[in-house]
């Protein structure tokens, strides 16, 4: 049975992590007005992390409400996805999306992201196994 648990284990914690997916990001997705960049994780988990400031949020308790959608989103998704770590990050544009939107935009966008993890990964083993 799959557990749908959000723990400690599948967030991204310190500078340094965050620091690893900024430095590396392979893969992008858009979502209107947040971005998720990716890189594969060193653990053996999928890991989400928020980078969600003032400037494009203003307010604590809507930037709150955006955080607990996200998690919720990625709780119910994480077993479709590969061992990768992902950075939240809200761009311009953030605080005019609505629930709604922002609910119908991630159940589009984590499978996309898994496609495109999936896809450069089979391009890499593919070019390894041609070696």
């Amino acid at each position: 049975m799959k557990n749908f648990g959000y723990p400690r284990q599948l967030r991204l914690l310190k500078p340094g992590d965050f620091r690893n997916v900024f430095e590396n990001t392979r893969y992008k997705v858009y979502c209107p007005g947040f971005l998720l960049l990716a890189t594969p994780s060193k653990q053996a988990a999928t890991r989400l992390g928020f980078v969600i400031g003032k400037k494009n949020i203003k307010l604590a308790v809507n930037r709150n409400k955006i955080k607990r959608i996200f998690r919720e989103s990625f709780r119910l998704n994480q077993h479709q996805l590969p061992n990768i770590d992902i950075i939240v990050l809200a761009i311009k544009g953030a605080s005019q999306v609505t629930t709604e939107e922002l609910s119908k935009s991630l159940t589009e966008a984590w499978p996309q992201l898994g496609r495109r993890v999936n896809k450069a990964t089979a391009k890499l083993s593919s070019s390894i196994k041609r070696q």
